[in-house]
């Protein structure tokens, strides 16, 4: 007896990857492949990210340890490194580098250049690739922004949305299929805009047509927020987070990254968001060491920081990407100064996201739980719908279910909870 050839998927970066990645899953799914966790496969696909230098390493690294473990698989490197520098990977070991651009048309390069796959004996156990709890809907694609330190423009189409009608009919068929949480995503979805319809008309039209038990939209910039975007947040569905994208907490240092907000923008945001949801999840991305940023600009974004208080920051330090303009300013920033502010960023994070669960023990909240946290361990790891992260010990199977839950102590990486009886 013979089993179905077997695929392996790892991603690297943004959430708008992950949504990629997850449609790939399913078209080779429905192709009658076996979508496998785990390292042995007859196929490898990498969904690669080129936004830092470390992002580029760590594709490298991975490419090579998959070449490493299966010789005999049909090594493919997709994404924003394989649009950027295809032939860097094919020297390290791809088979194929596929960009931006073709990605959603592995399959057919797959029959075309390579034919079918042969099929292994049976025996082996097949794992689910696809973890029916949180699904990622791409709505929108490519930015025209042109950041002066972001390759994105150079390595993505320019902005295209999707139809409405088109990811309401993903929407439904994830929330048929078990998916519990569904997160909108794209490269700048606060883009959206198709046939008259914006980014809010949107949410509204998927709350009302769908039954999706709880709807994450992912970054968002603080100009898109307004008084009337927030009144979507009636409905509970809605998860209380937003991810909004600082950069810089220096007016000066923002005018140079060619951002289109100020820090007076941004401290207007936050507060909307704060009154019409106090204990909303405000999380943010900061960047330290661009070209040019002295001590006072790198301590006045520290200082925003704290003050801001945000339930958790992405800190990274400036990479030069080459075809951006930031990568030929002066005033290179040394890499001991970005590696000493980014620690310092880093300790503040940390500190910020622990006074911020800690503001929730004693309360209750509705915890969508994900998996084991280790094999066997009973420990599960979940979030709440402004994602805090919970852990619960349980005797009993937790993945997938979204339950009440009381949370009653501090972790090291977010809260402990109870479920409610």
């Amino acid at each position: 007896m013979d089993v179905k050839p077997r695929v392996t998927f790892y991603t690297l970066g943004c959430k708008l990857n992950q949504a990629e990645t997850e449609l790939l899953a399913r078209q080779f799914t429905e192709a009658g492949y076996c979508v496998v966790s785990g390292d042995r496969a007859d196929i490898c696909i990498l969904n690669t990210c080129t936004v830092t230098h470390i992002a580029d390493r760590k594709t490298r690294h991975l490419l090579r340890l998959l070449r490493k473990k299966n010789p005999e698989a049909l090594v493919i490197a997709t994404g924003c490194y394989a649009e950027r520098a295809p032939r860097e990977l094919a020297q390290i070991g791809a088979d194929l580098a596929v960009g931006n651009e073709h990605k959603m048309h592995l399959l057919e390069l797959i029959r075309e250049r390579h034919g079918s796959v042969p099929y292994r004996p049976a025996g082996q156990f097949v794992a689910d690739g696809i973890k029916r709890v949180r699904s990622f809907i791409k709505v929108q694609d490519g930015c025209n922004d042109f950041c002066a330190y972001c390759i994105v423009p150079e390595v993505r189409r320019r902005e295209y949305c999707l139809p409405v009608a088109e990811v309401i009919n993903e929407v439904k068929a994830r929330a048929s299929a078990g998916y519990k949480e569904v997160v909108l995503t794209g490269t700048k979805i606060g883009a959206y805009k198709r046939n008259g319809d914006n980014l809010g008309q949107l949410v509204q039209q998927i709350l009302t047509d769908t039954k999706v038990e709880r709807l994450h939209l992912s970054s968002l910039q603080p100009q898109e927020i307004s008084p009337e975007f927030l009144s979507l947040w009636q409905d509970h569905r809605l998860c209380r987070h937003f991810h909004l994208a600082l950069q810089s907490g220096s007016d000066a240092v923002l005018r140079r990254m060619r951002r289109h907000y100020s820090i007076a923008d941004y401290q207007e945001a936050v507060s909307l968001i704060r009154q019409a949801m106090p204990d909303a999840a405000i999380t943010t991305d900061v960047m330290v060491g661009f070209p040019g940023e002295s001590d006072e600009e790198f301590e006045q974004s520290y200082r925003f920081c704290r003050e801001i208080g945000f339930a958790n920051i992405h800190v990274f330090a400036y990479s030069p990407r080459p075809g951006t303009s930031a990568a030929e300013m002066p005033g290179q920033v040394g890499d001991r100064l970005k590696k000493e502010r980014s620690l310092r960023m880093l300790e503040l994070a940390r500190q910020n996201a622990h006074r911020f669960c800690e503001r929730f023990l004693g309360q209750n909240t509705r915890v969508l739980w994900e998996k084991e946290v280790a094999p066997g361990s009973g420990i599960y790891s979940g979030l709440s719908d402004n994602y805090i992260r919970v852990f619960i010990d349980s005797r009993q199977p937790l993945t997938s279910q979204l339950l009440q839950v009381r949370l009653v102590g501090l972790h090291k990486e977010g809260v402990w909870g109870e479920v409610m009886k």
